[in-house]
């Protein structure tokens, strides 16, 4: 049943609304109400978007009109149970963010937190808009706020690196954006059309195979740059410049995902299994994905900076979900939308812990982090639990969403991706496990010392650990009842369902 409902728009703007108080009040408030108002706004668009997940489990569509930009096309958010599993995601990962980012911010005596913290909810409105629009238009207006937003957080030091990274940044995603436009309009000349349709609106046959893989390619391109498949990820290894949270919204929250769940809205919702399919768009999607997965493994493995490697992880990592998305069936789809969850919760416990390191003993490479444990137990307990959950060890959230694809491609008879999927979680063992040897190793750290570096001895301050351990639990808890709390994996099955039909598996003819 639709219904109409302020709370999808309410939703994303109430962060744009605190977005423009923070920067409105500026310095002239104190850091104290400056992060109330950024953990409330969080709050209330979990909230928000949290009272939608019954009635969206029921079947029930929330509608928001918003206005007419052309005849036939409207500003409009609507909830489906693929946006919703990623709105509750973006918005609860945003609570966990703010306080985080309170912690290191201020153990790190960081400048600049005014638009910081205004940007973020800028970054956070704009991917709640991204996982709720209901038409191509919609979602690429929000697109490319969610890119304008990221750039001043990725350029948050205000030198050389980071400037240099941040128009490395802008380079990549606005020229995909524009590719991504430019294959909007065409859509819309030629099918009249820019509903999201769970199963696609592109017939199959309505184009030549030729033509059609091209305007495949130009939509999946603006997914593809933030997701960071390769050889299109060159913009995320260098983002490593901005602050710790930065990167983990870059990497957990928003970005990334938002690039992954545009493949899926495009993949799935505009062209449609069939159509992508006989374009032979999906099969070449995915063995781009394939190719990502392994050789950023492999650079992974050489990377000595935590953060750097970390990043590099992300690229496998999110390829997972394209190639979920890339098989077709109910099975991977249902694992690709798991995955945006799993990797959420296990890659921001990562980064918060690389964060935390830094601002408590001022380290960043790898290789001087022996005997870490010795003054962080808690800290590497719990990168150690994330790092396994990553690799897919079973009773992890991460092993559901892998067991999930592995299933997709047993179902539609393609071995070769499942001895990939197979010999990528052994690569994360091997990129992963290697780091919290060395944690727990015999060796004693050299802190580095300084005036920012305020907790030498102890486990970080309580403004990061309690993220820390509260992110690496829900992993663990989603493992064991992937269902836990707003039903995230029936809304995922739900979602692969819907796209894929009663069958649940699509054949390449």
């Amino acid at each position: 049943m639709m219904i109409m409902s302020m709370r999808p728009a309410f939703a994303v703007g109430v962060a744009l609304g605190a977005a423009m108080l923070i920067l409105f009040l500026g310095n002239r408030i104190k850091p104290n109400l400056r992060e109330c108002i950024t953990v409330i706004a969080s709050v209330t668009m979990t909230m928000l978007v949290f009272s939608m997940v019954p009635g969206v489990l029921s079947g029930n569509v929330y509608v928001s009109h918003l206005w007419r930009i052309v005849d036939g096309i409207e500003l409009s958010l609507r909830t489906d149970s693929a946006g919703m599993v990623f709105a509750c995601i973006a918005s609860f990962l945003w609570i966990i963010t703010s306080i985080y980012s309170i912690g290191y911010m201020r153990g790190h005596h960081e400048k600049n937190q005014t638009g910081y913290f205004s940007a973020f909810a800028v970054c956070l409105a704009s991917a709640v808009g991204i996982a709720l629009a209901a038409n191509l238009i919609t979602f690429f207006i929000f697109y490319e706020m969610l890119t304008v937003a990221t750039y001043p957080l990725v350029t948050h030091h205000r030198d050389d690196k980071a400037r240099i990274s941040g128009r490395k940044y802008l380079a990549y995603t606005l020229v995909s954006g524009q590719i991504f436009f430019a294959s909007i309009v065409w859509v819309y000349v030629k099918y009249g059309t820019l509903d999201f349709v769970p199963g696609g609106f592109i017939q199959a046959g309505s184009l030549g195979s030729a033509i059609m893989c091209i305007m495949f390619f130009m939509m999946i391109v603006g997914g593809a740059v933030k997701a960071g498949v390769m050889p299109l990820h060159g913009w995320l290894p260098s983002a490593m410049v901005a602050p710790t949270p930065v990167s983990a919204l870059l990497h957990a929250v928003a970005v990334v995902k938002a690039g992954a769940f545009c493949v899926l809205r495009v993949v799935c919702y505009v062209f449609g299994p069939e159509s992508a399919l006989w374009c032979n768009g999906a099969q070449i999607l995915g063995w781009f994905a394939i190719f990502t997965i392994i050789a950023s493994s492999l650079v992974a493995m050489r990377q000595d900076n935590l953060k750097a490697r970390l990043a590099f992880s992300t690229v496998g990592q999110l390829s997972y979900i394209i190639l979920g998305i890339s098989l077709l069936s109910a099975y991977s789809i249902t694992g690709a939308l798991f995955h945006i969850v799993a990797h959420a919760f296990l890659k921001i416990t990562l980064f918060m812990c690389a964060g935390a390191i830094f601002v408590t003993v001022g380290l960043s490479e790898i290789s001087a982090m022996g005997g870490l444990a010795k003054k962080m137990p808690v800290t590497c307990i719990c990168f150690a639990s994330a790092s396994l959950g990553l690799a897919g060890l079973p009773l992890m959230a991460g092993f559901v969403s892998k067991f999930n694809i592995l299933e997709g491609a047993l179902a539609i008879g393609k071995p070769f991706a499942m001895a990939v999927l197979i010999a990528a979680a052994l690569l994360a063992l091997s990129y992963l496990i290697p780091v919290v040897r060395i944690f727990f190793s015999g060796r004693d750290i050299v802190p580095l010392h300084g005036p920012s570096y305020g907790f030498i001895g102890r486990d970080a301050s309580l403004a990061m650990l309690i993220p820390i351990i509260l992110t690496a639990i829900i992993a663990i808890i989603l493992g064991f009842l992937p269902d836990a709390g707003p039903h995230l994996y029936q809304m995922a099955t739900d979602a692969a369902y819907e796209i894929t039909g009663e069958g649940g598996v699509y054949l390449a003819k």
